[in-house]
């Protein structure tokens, strides 16, 4: 039975086993993420992906009202708080705490691999907006202020980059595979609402959006490999069992 604590011990190991299933795994998802980026911009310079962009765009506003996103003021508000923790200041802040924790716990090296995670993840975005230079969508108003273009989402990218890292450096110390699935998983469902606040909010096109989460996935991916191989940390034994 699936409540049997046998049967749960067994699917933990098996999707630990999966998780930690090596360098060519780590290395297939991190080529998966960039075919995922390099088929959208593929697809977005020749102008195959008009059709979608368009119709999901318009499919979060009131029909015959591109002005006005649906549901009520509040969510609108919501999404806003939402994509401000895709922002360059909320991720700074965040990234620069979290390392400076890890220095104080003379975790030098962790904090070293984040900062260059982070700045290397924003400077790839950067080149990547130079290099597209896709203008933002003009079929409804910006809901909030934007001055770079729009290809690929940056907002969406960093939150990848930064959250995803995040939770890996954290799952790195940890024995527990539950705690570890749990991290990503907070992280994943972060990255995703920042990436749909950028659409609601009519700053992106959706396929900007799929190309940051793929660019911003793929980057932290690459960078926790390079920290396994290169610095790699030896996760903390699990806390003894005080029950009788």
């Amino acid at each position: 039975m699936i409540g049997d604590p046998d049967h749960r011990r067994g699917l933990w190991r098996w999707l630990s086993g999966h998780l930690e299933a090596g360098p060519l795994a780590a290395l297939a998802l991190i080529g998966g993420a960039a075919t995922v980026f390099l088929s959208v911009a593929e697809e977005m310079r020749e102008g195959e992906t008009a059709s979608f962009d368009t119709a999901l765009l318009l499919a979060l506003r009131t029909p015959g009202n591109p002005a006005d996103p649906i549901g009520p003021p509040v969510v609108e508000e919501l999404m806003r708080d939402l994509t401000a923790m895709g922002g360059t200041v909320v991720l700074t802040f965040v990234t620069v705490a979290v390392a400076g924790l890890m220095w104080l716990h003379r975790q030098q090296r962790s904090a070293l691999w984040l900062l260059g995670a982070v700045i290397g993840g924003q400077m790839l975005s950067t080149l990547a907006k130079l290099g597209f230079d896709r203008p933002r969508p003009e079929l409804v108003p910006h809901s909030v202020y934007v001055s770079s273009a729009s290809f690929p989402s940056g907002h969406s990218m960093m939150a990848a980059v930064t959250y995803l890292t995040l939770a890996a450096m954290a799952g790195r110390t940890e024995s527990r595979t539950s705690v570890r699935v749990y991290l990503v998983a907070v992280a994943t469902l972060v990255t995703l609402a920042v990436g749909v606040s950028r659409v609601y909010l009519g700053v992106h096109w959706p396929t900007d959006v799929i190309a940051g989460w793929a660019a911003g996935a793929g980057w932290a991916m690459l960078c926790l490999w390079l920290a396994e191989r290169l610095a790699p940390v030896t996760p903390s034994p699990p806390a003894p069992d005080t029950k009788a």
